[in-house]
Parts: C-alpha cells; structure tokens; sequence
C-alpha cells in the first residue's frame, strides 16, 4: 500500500522539479515573474530555478534585431510630397523597462511602437531639409540625426536603436507622370537648342562655301576674260600679219570663210538682189579687201 502512494508522490515530485528548472540560452534575455511582478532578470546564459507554479518566465532575444518600416510619405521643406522606406536595427537593453512598457505584447508590441516612433522620426528630420537633400547621394547625417531622435524615444522603451537607413526616396505615384513630362520637356527644349545651334553652325559654313563659290567663279571668269582678250589679240596680230603679207590672199582666205559659214546647209536664208556684190566674186574680194585695209 505504502508503495503505490510513493510512486505518484515520486512523480509529483519529479513533474514540480522539472517546472522549476529553466534554461536561458545564450541568445537571450530572461525575467522571472510572479503573479505578473518581476522577481529575476537572467542576463547571463544557463540553467536557472523557479517556483513551480506560482513563477513564470519570459524570454526576450537578445540579439540586433531588424525592422523596416511601411512607405511613408513625407513632405521636406519645399512641400515637395516624397514616399521614403526606412530599416532599423534594434536591441532589447533593459529588460524590466522593456517588460513594463510592452507588457504581453512582446517583440511584436515594441516593433508597433518603434515603427511609430521612427515614423515621427523621420517626418521631423525630412521636414526641416528641402526634397534636394533627401534624393542626394549623401544622406549620411540626416539617418544619423533619425537615429538620434528615435534612439531618444526608444529609450523609454528599454530598447536602444542601433541604426536607421533610407532604402528608397521617391516621389509619390500621383507626381510621377508630371515629373517625366517636366523632365522630357525639358529633355526635348535642350534638344532643340542643339539643333538651332546645329543649323546656325551649318548656314554659316554653307554660307562661307557660297561665298568662296563665288570667289572662285568671279576669279575664274575674270581670268578667262583676260585669257580670251589676249587670245583676240594675238588673232589679230596674225590676221594683220597675214595681210601684210599677201593682201589678196588673205582677201581670199577670208571670203572662203565667209562663204563657208553663210552657205552652210538648211541653216541659211539670203534675200538679196542679183546684182549684189555677193555673186560678184572680184568686187566681193574687192570689198573684203577694202574691209581688211581699214582694219
């Protein structure tokens, strides 16, 4: 009889030594409590003990945890509206504060109050700098001065922010489509320009080609005058040779090439009287003779 009461009492008793015992792994935090006040904070990794029963314990990690925030949207001090995402890096350092301000919520709680607190963060700093300075490559000292204010805030949270960066600056959906048609107006004024540009650079050189055509031609035709001038005078200097020579030869010679090119077929008409010096040969030559002499 006596046994079988010791075997539950020995089982009772194993089952109130388990629960008692607890472990803290080494990538967290611990807080023993006991009807919801804290009797324990367990930093340090290892096994602890608690009453069975009457203590509970809540574990916290103790790692940098993360959080990124939802698109927000800002307005900077030249009331250009911008949407900006955020990611924080965060850490649970006093765990009793942390305890009474999140309660039962946990991580979950505090990562609602850190995205409001980044939120209001964020909006203080973007509102005090004009839109230029939020879409700068150089935004160093502006997450800084984030991380600043909302490492202030978290304080009382028992949670120390570690970092905040900006991972995306942009403008909202509603400006975009005005923003492209501002830039491609822009793009297609500067486009125009160059090719004002272009088409002044090209009159002037087809301008200064025109000219040097007609330069050119001017010089040309002035030396082909002189050359045709001189030409005419050496023919005259032959013809009056020639004629010096033999005047009725030279008479000859040119009423051949009278008849020549006056008698040419199917190009000449002559109206003339019969008695005319042109069917005369001795007074034509006669005439062209007297022609010849008062050259």
């Amino acid at each position: 009889m006596r046994a079988q009461f010791l075997i539950p009492a020995a089982v009772i008793l194993a089952g109130a030594v388990l629960s008692s015992i607890y472990i803290v792994d080494e990538r967290e935090k611990a807080l023993v409590l006991q009807f919801g006040e804290v009797k324990q904070v367990r930093t340090e990794p290892g096994i602890g003990f608690k009453l069975p029963l009457v203590q509970t314990v809540v574990k916290y990690d103790d790692r940098i945890l993360s959080l990124t925030t939802q698109p927000l949207e800002v307005t900077p001090l030249d009331d250009r509206r911008l949407v900006v995402d955020a990611f924080a890096r965060w850490r649970i350092t006093d765990t009793v504060r942390f305890r009474e301000a999140v309660g039962a919520g946990g991580e979950t709680f505090a990562k609602s109050r850190l995205d409001g607190i980044l939120n209001n963060a964020i909006r203080e700093v973007m509102g005090s700098v004009p839109s230029t300075a939020v879409l700068s490559d150089d935004r160093t000292a502006m997450m800084n001065q984030i991380r600043d204010l909302a490492k202030r805030e978290a304080a009382s949270l028992g949670v120390d922010v570690i970092d905040v960066r900006l991972t995306r600056t942009d403008l909202p959906e509603q400006n975009l489509a005005a923003t492209y048609a501002r830039m491609r107006a822009e793009r297609e004024r500067e486009a125009a320009d160059e090719r004002a540009r272009g088409g002044e650079a090209a009159q002037r050189v087809r301008a200064a080609a025109d000219r040097t055509v007609v330069e050119l031609t001017s010089a040309a035709r002035k030396q082909a005058e002189i050359i045709r001038g001189e030409a005419d005078a050496e023919r005259n200097r032959i013809y009056a040779e020639a004629y010096d020579k033999d005047a009725s030869f030279f008479a000859f010679t040119r009423a051949l090439q009278f008849y020549a090119e006056s008698l040419k077929p199917g190009t000449t008409s002559l109206v003339v009287q019969p008695d005319s010096v042109y069917f005369d040969y001795d007074r034509f030559l006669q005439s062209l003779g007297q022609a010849g002499a008062a050259q």
